[in-house]
């Protein structure tokens, strides 16, 4: 599902704490939607965003609401600046 091969799953699992997929009586590991979710988030923060395995933990762990309040306060700021040259001219 995820295009991942098991042993990077495994080694991930040791990385990232908040990965731990619950085993079956066999030892089989079972992944829930919320693993999946997870998993699919630390694929595109390490493979598309290119953040190495620290700096995608720091991103999983630190709080998405103050990066995204962040964000928007920055391109806030960009636009009134942009209008003000505009106005300008």
């Amino acid at each position: 599902m995820t295009g991942l091969e098991p042993y990077v799953l495994r080694y991930w699992e040791t990385e990232f704490p908040n990965l731990r997929p619950e085993k079956g009586k066999s030892g089989q590991r079972l992944y829930k939607k919320k693993d999946l979710e997870y998993i699919l988030r630390i694929k595109q923060l390490l493979y598309d965003d290119g953040y190495t395995i620290s700096g995608a933990r720091k991103q999983l762990n630190g709080s998405r609401g103050d990066s995204v309040a962040s964000v928007l306060e920055t391109a806030k700021k960009e636009l009134r600046e942009i209008l003000e040259i505009l106005n300008e001219k």
